[in-house]
């Protein structure tokens, strides 16, 4: 096989590496979580998912994408009491993923883009890609996979608001159409409601494809499902899971070739007069 038409960054070997750089791919980085997802999901979903999500737009477009490997952990602390969820602290995550980028973009590659699993690294995520883009050569952009799928979902649910939020109608959908020998339907079980989302309220709600609430409050998980769930599980189907990877993969292929085009803009400083102090890293 050409060293081009591969797909997985970590198959390749160092002279393969630059011809990936010279040959300008897209490095998509796959970042979840490892975390309770009720009764009937698998405690991988986050990093299933999002992984699934690069290797299938890899896969229409090997020679412009490569995948990176997962970063398995994210921000979990609200989770904890469930077994088998992983927290990382907030600062350790973004530092440890910056390093990540930060090495890639060393290694020559100039195109980044983070896809995000998990609601908690969300706004985590924008933070890293933005140091990595102003501390690096590199341009870094981030997503959370379904905001690339979010009207398609919308054109097929069957949920109110709150049925996708987790381990939920959308998330349980994905994990059956990629693997449903994974996924133990006869455990799934609905609740409205959550960490972050109230049944009801016209303040507390959130839902992956429709947004939180005007005012937000995480709270412990365990304090407001019994299960782990928010959502509507039991509304999953498989073919609901087709439409979001492939939906997410479609587009997300479609990002990535606008942003590999896009001309990267020249820093301009309009300062008369450039104080000693503050020094501010790699800005002055």
């Amino acid at each position: 096989m050409d060293a081009l038409d591969k797909i997985y960054y970590d198959e390749l070997t160092w002279p393969e590496i630059n011809q990936a750089v010279q040959a300008r791919k897209v490095l998509l980085l796959p970042i979840g979580s490892t975390e309770q997802h009720g009764h009937h999901l698998p405690l991988d979903v986050d990093n299933f998912l999002a992984r699934s999500v690069c290797v299938a737009a890899a896969r229409k477009a090997p020679r412009e994408l490569l995948v990176m490997p997962t970063i398995p952990y994210g921000y979990n602390e609200h989770a904890l009491d469930f077994p088998g969820t992983i927290h990382v602290t907030y600062h350790h995550f973004i530092e440890y993923c910056l390093d990540v980028c930060k090495s890639a973009a060393y290694a020559g590659f100039d195109r980044i883009i983070l896809v995000d699993g998990h609601g908690s690294n969300e706004h985590l995520c924008e933070f890293i890609a933005r140091r990595a883009t102003l501390e690096t050569h590199a341009l870094v952009a981030s997503t959370l996979w379904v905001n690339l799928a979010a009207e398609a979902f919308e054109a097929v649910r069957e949920s109110p608001t709150g049925g996708a939020a987790h381990a939920c109608e959308l998330e349980t959908s994905a994990y059956l159409y990629l693997d449903a020998s994974r996924v133990q339907m006869e455990h799934a079980r609905d609740h409205y409601g959550g960490a972050a989302g109230r049944q009801g309220s016209p303040f507390l709600s959130v839902d992956i494809t429709r947004g939180w609430g005007p005012v937000k409050l995480v709270q412990w998980t365990s304090s407001a499902t019994p299960t782990g769930v928010s959502g509507a599980p039991t509304l999953a189907t498989r073919e609901k899971g087709r439409i979001l990877i492939e939906t997410a993969a479609d587009n997300l292929v479609a990002f990535a070739r606008e942003f590999r085009a896009m001309e990267k803009g020249q820093r301009v400083d309009h300062r008369v007069v450039r104080p000693e102090l503050p020094q501010l890293p790699l800005l002055d």
